[in-house]
């Protein structure tokens, strides 16, 4: 039973925005299939527990899914017949469609991220769709309460649904603006596998791919666009990391005590690649300095030997054109490491980030390497009330223990 029911949820944390995907083209209808998929997942896990995981997962939810929506829609006489059969029959892509990329996820992306949606709810509404993610982890995402994700959630559903708005690809003039949220979206389900907001792991491997994988489309999409080039590389150089980021126990492993013999240099050569050719537009983007600054640190073979300064350099660029508290945050622990602790201090005081562990965590380690360990302790307690992810809490709780450790502290 135990067997079957970890094989549903993991199913449903790798195929859930597959079979969405695949039913919102089918059916037309983003309530129907994400309905269909959410019956099909509470059926497998009783029938999955009772006997085994089948041998195509996904290929078991999209049948069950498909054959639940079928019933519900000849049972519902009020349903316009021709829409119905449409519906039933599965029609095929208008005439108008750009059909360069034959990829459900990609078309799905592009349809929860039309520009009649606020950008905030495009994002929500693709993180839910596509990723699978909840409320709950999409709000952690967002820094922003879970009541507000669902609103978004379902107003903008609601809109695609009352306006029409098209399942496609756009086309080649209509892709410029509708890029923006479409890019937020893919690098947000990255952060959300490379440091999951819930669970016993630091990771979600499927998450991870699945982003890198959609970026790679949509270079293929757009191969003049930098941005979206600035936004692959920046994913390939983060989770080059990713084999050095947690010991053989699953603990995690902070960036200054990575062994950096294990990094991936494949990738690390793929996304320094792509970050000259960004280079060479000369077209600098939020995405684009994120990329070439960690194209920074994998030239470097240790902490001591990471050229800070240039970081710092790039970290004002990216703050130029991203002005938010976040990059602040992230300049702030770059300016910590060329003039001292103290100023990194400093330059988090007045940032709007209580609500964000990281800002907690990234104060903590300040102020215990400013010799502050009391403040560092309470600051560190701040980060643990606001992370679920268990990997990141006992990192925390070993670097809380450290800093009250310190003689004087």
């Amino acid at each position: 039973m135990e067997e079957g029911l970890r094989g549903v949820e993991r199913a449903f944390r790798e195929e859930f925005g597959r079979a969405v995907s695949v039913l919102v083209r089918a059916f037309g209808d983003i309530d129907l299939a994400e309905e269909g998929v959410q019956e099909a997942f509470a059926i497998a896990a009783e029938r999955w527990a009772a006997d085994s995981v089948p041998a195509s997962p996904a290929g078991w939810i999209i049948t069950t899914a498909r054959r639940r929506i079928i019933d519900r829609l000849r049972r519902e006489a009020s349903r316009d017949d021709r829409q119905a059969q449409a519906a039933l029959l599965h029609q095929r892509d208008g005439p108008d469609e750009d059909l360069s990329v034959h990829d459900d996820r990609l078309r799905l992306i592009f349809t929860c991220c039309h520009p009649a949606l606020a950008p905030a709810a495009q994002v929500a509404l693709t993180l839910r769709l596509l990723g699978g993610l909840t409320t709950p982890e999409i709000a952690r995402a967002f820094v922003v309460p879970e009541r507000t994700i669902a609103q978004r959630i379902v107003r903008a559903k609601a809109k695609i649904r009352d306006a029409g708005i098209p399942y496609r690809v756009p086309s080649s003039a209509e892709l410029p603006d509708r890029l923006r949220p479409v890019l937020a979206v893919i690098y947000l389900v990255y952060n959300e596998g490379y440091a999951a907001s819930a669970g016993d792991q630091l990771v979600r491997e499927d998450l991870c791919t699945e982003a890198i994988r959609l970026g790679r489309v949509l270079v293929t999409l757009m191969p003049d666009e930098p941005e979206v080039t600035g936004l692959l590389a920046l994913m390939l150089l983060i989770a080059s990391r990713r084999p050095a980021r947690t010991d053989a126990g699953g603990a995690l492993v902070p960036l200054r005590d990575q062994d950096r013999r294990l990094w991936d240099r494949q990738l690390i050569a793929e996304g320094q690649q792509l970050v000259r050719a960004c280079l060479q537009r000369n077209m600098p983007g939020p995405y684009q300095l994120q990329a070439a600054i960690n194209a920074v640190h994998s030239d470097a073979p240790s902490v001591a030997a990471t050229d800070w300064r240039q970081i710092l350099v790039l970290y004002d660029q990216l703050l130029h054109v991203d002005p938010s508290p976040v990059v602040a945050l992230n300049r702030a622990v770059a300016l910590a490491e060329v003039e001292g602790p103290g100023a990194g201090l400093a330059a988090t005081d007045d940032l709007p980030l209580q609500g964000y562990y990281l800002y907690h965590a990234v104060r903590a380690d300040l102020l215990s390497r400013a010799g502050r360990c009391s403040e560092a302790a309470a600051a560190y307690d701040a980060a643990l009330a606001l992370t679920d992810n268990e990997a990141e809490r006992a990192f925390l709780l070993r670097a809380r223990a450290s800093a009250l450790d310190v003689p004087g502290g």
